[in-house]
């Protein structure tokens, strides 16, 4: 049985921090799916340069819908590639409107067990308080009420309450914290 751990949430949820600390604690791989992505939304057809003109026409939230088609297909490589893994997914990846997309992410994920959802607090908007404080620093000040929007959208969205097998909240708790506490959930 594959023993990967899937850490899925909204931006500046934790993922990665609690990530690599889980892979260190677990001698298992670790791997950032937005950090390796690009090589799988290539073998798809990926194009940059429809993507500049997306992003001309569009802006972000064009390119946010033609990222979906290749955000599922980089889930399905991923999770066939590094099984007994700790996995953190981008904030999108397990996010998505259109409901194929989802089916498909859905039936990748569903044979394993450690699908766990990352939020600050079990109350939306205090979540969304919580998370517009852990802005990253390379979202300036004009891209700050879109960055937040998303976020939010990331957090109220279905998909990652459909997908997550447990659910791990953060507010208050030290990585370690946050890390014995999934440990101890594990199946």
């Amino acid at each position: 049985m594959d023993t990967s751990i899937i850490l899925i949430g909204p931006m500046g949820a934790g993922k990665t921090t609690i990530g690599e600390r889980l892979s260190k604690r677990l001698n298992l791989g670790w791997v950032q799916l937005d950090e390796i992505r690009q090589p799988y939304y290539d073998e798809i057809g990926y194009d940059h340069e429809t993507t500049k003109q997306i992003h001309a026409e569009k802006g972000m939230a064009g390119i946010i819908k033609y990222w979906k088609p290749f955000e599922a297909y980089s889930v399905e490589r991923v999770l066939a590639e590094y099984p007994n893994s700790v996995i953190d997914f981008g904030a999108g990846q397990s996010v998505y409107e259109d409901e194929v997309l989802f089916a498909r992410v859905k039936k990748a994920l569903t044979p394993l067990p450690n699908v766990i959802l990352l939020l600050p607090s079990p109350d939306i908007d205090e979540t969304i308080r919580i998370l517009k404080s852990r802005v990253p620093a390379e979202i300036t000040p004009d891209m700050l009420d879109w960055f937040n929007d998303l976020n939010a959208h990331f957090i109220r969205h279905k998909s990652n309450h459909e997908l997550a097998k447990i659910t791990i909240y953060t507010n208050g708790r030290t990585p370690d914290e946050t890390c014995d506490d999934i440990i101890g959930k594990l199946k």
